[in-house]
């Protein structure tokens, strides 16, 4: 028989959303158990975006200074051009300031992970489990009363008066819920790669796309090293590795040529990842006892990077809307025999709909009318409205407003209930 916990909370994922959702409860004095599959964060070329509306979350939890001393990127720029024009032209650095954060922080998603995790195991009401995989909901009278896991110990159950699925785009606990995603589709896959960084590469504070006939890249400016995005053809991966790796070298070449003399780092496979792009999203994110966010709950293309902040926003939303009621039912003896009010459950969806939907329609646009059509070899069709020089610049402007600031972006309302302890040990940052 598996061993049986109780929590009042339990989490699937300690990614992102479920990180932060898992810190916030805690916060708030709710007893909350987060478990990873996993035995660390250190998985390479995971998103690492963290945008101003990210940065605005961790001042009002006052971490700002603790992630400035992690190594790490700002960018102020993004620019897209082809050879002949430039099609995206965007500073933050214009928006008003009256805004506190006008840069993107491109910090190791392990290192912001880590951070979350220090700040969370100072509430005694925070547990986090790695190495625990999640093999399922607990059901029982038509509601998710909690999940079954997997440690090395064997298997358990947990009970929880919610349980949340944060485990991502392929979330195994949303699809042992029955729970399915209505796919959008993507025109593109993408490889990501890594080249080293000279002191005097001009392109240098940003993220710099680059078009040509048939395909696409984007650099982005890590400090040491340059992170590009080769945005490939939907499907045709193997058919890339088929045409070898000099060839892959000679497309990099020809998009960024500023990097042409060190293409040649590129001389395995195994400095290739790859990642299948994909744009859905639930139309139901809750059932009774039962709620998925981030990922789980909606992936986004690349696009803007804009994954990492709208699963944080969405656990900032699930915490402000919930972590009250779960206190309260808390102190309830029967709360394992209940589920909290679906309507109250449901209110996450509906604060989040619009935030989701907009970025995700922004999103399948760029998808239509640039990226599929660059990649089929066709020009990109851009509105003839913005033929100007101006006109052009702003656009960029509201599409990065759109993107990087986000729409209706949270800020924390949950009261610091619990009081923080003395850290206890955990992993330290990385420098990588």
């Amino acid at each position: 028989m598996p061993e049986s916990e109780s929590t009042t909370c339990a989490i699937s994922g300690a990614g992102p959303a479920g990180v932060m959702l898992g810190l916030l409860l805690a916060r708030a004095g709710v007893q909350v158990t987060v478990l990873e599959k996993h035995g660390d964060f250190l998985r390479d070329f995971r998103g690492d975006t963290v945008h101003p509306s990210t940065l605005q979350l961790l001042d009002e939890l006052g971490l700002v200074e603790d992630l400035e001393r992690i190594p790490h990127r700002n960018l102020t720029t993004l620019r897209m051009s082809t050879l002949t024009r430039t099609l995206v032209d965007a500073d933050l650095r214009r928006f008003p300031s009256t805004r506190k954060y006008r840069h993107i922080a491109m910090i190791p998603q392990w290192d912001f992970l880590t951070l979350l995790v220090e700040h969370a195991r100072r509430y005694p009401a925070f547990r986090l489990l790695m190495n625990a995989e999640t093999l399922g909901p607990i059901e029982h009278g038509g509601a998710i009363r909690g999940l079954r896991y997997r440690d090395a110990r064997g298997e358990h159950d947990l009970r929880a008066v919610l349980t949340v699925a944060a485990d991502g785009r392929r979330s195994d606990l949303r699809r042992a819920a029955g729970m399915i995603p209505l796919d959008f589709g993507a025109p593109m896959d993408v490889l990501w790669l890594r080249v080293s960084r000279r002191p005097d590469d001009d392109e240098g504070g940003g993220l710099a796309g680059h078009i040509g006939k048939g395909e696409m890249a984007a650099a982005i400016d890590r400090g040491d090293y340059w992170q590009i995005a080769f945005l490939i053809p939907k499907g045709s991966y193997q058919e890339i590795r088929a045409q070898g790796l000099e060839g892959l070298r000679e497309r990099l070449a020809r998009l960024l040529p500023f990097l042409a003399d060190r293409v040649d780092e590129i001389d395995d496979w195994g400095k290739v990842a790859f990642l299948e792009v994909g744009v859905n999203r639930l139309r139901r994110w809750d059932r009774p006892g039962l709620l998925a966010i981030g990922d789980a709950a909606h992936t986004m293309s690349p696009i803007g990077g804009v994954g990492i902040n709208l699963a944080v926003q969405d656990a900032v939303a699930t915490a402000n809307l919930l972590a009250e009621p779960l206190h309260r039912a808390q102190a309830d003896p029967a709360r394992f025999d209940k589920t909290l009010n679906p309507r109250l459950v449901q209110r996450v969806q509906r604060r989040r709909m619009i935030p989701t939907v907009g970025t995700q329609f922004v999103q399948l646009l760029a998808q239509r009318r640039l990226v599929g059509r660059i990649l089929d070899g066709e020009e990109p069709r851009m509105p003839a409205i913005l033929s100007g020089e101006r006109a052009r610049r702003l656009m960029s402007q509201l599409l990065v407003r759109i993107m990087v600031y986000g729409i209706l972006p949270e800020h924390v309302r949950t009261p610091d209930r619990a009081g923080a302890d003395t850290p206890k040990s955990g992993v330290r940052h990385s420098t990588g």
